[in-house]
């Protein structure tokens, strides 16, 4: 069983709960929202595997059999890699808990985005993933077991 830890701190929500309709309809797959601590933080892996894709705002990571997206905010493409700072190289090997982006959510707010963290494990169904809500997490922590 592959758990997926929480790739940095803050309060835990639903993903059916975000304003993006494609996250909150999990079309890309069950998961988890994160309404990031505003600090600088290091955003780590989810889970050990290969980071298949690597932007300033997203990554994948892919243990062969489980698949994870982590998305720092709604529309941060945008800022073209502004408060981002990539540390981790596409098709490189992390482990869980390993830094891959470190980020400023408070350069998504000055830009009037959403700093919310969507975290998918992709080709899953929606609904199975239901986290406990307000629950503050830190980042390396069990968020939930894959399903």
């Amino acid at each position: 069983m592959t758990e997926l830890l929480s790739p940095l701190a803050g309060t835990l929500g639903a993903l059916k709960d975000v304003s993006d309709p494609v996250f909150a309809s999990e079309m890309l797959g069950g998961g988890v929202a994160i309404d990031p601590t505003m600090s600088t933080q290091q955003v780590v892996s989810p889970i050990a595997g290969k980071l298949l894709k690597v932007h300033p705002h997203a990554f994948v990571v892919h243990d062969g059999t489980v698949g994870v997206l982590v998305h720092l905010g709604i529309d941060t493409v945008k800022l073209a890699g502004d408060g981002f700072t990539v540390l981790a190289a596409e098709k490189s090997t992390v482990e869980a808990g390993q830094a891959v982006v470190e980020w400023d959510p408070s350069v998504a707010v000055a830009h009037q985005m959403d700093p919310v963290v969507l975290i998918c494990q992709m080709d899953t169904a929606p609904g199975p993933i239901t986290p406990e809500a307000g629950r503050q997490v830190v980042a390396g922590e069990v968020l939930f077991a894959a399903v």
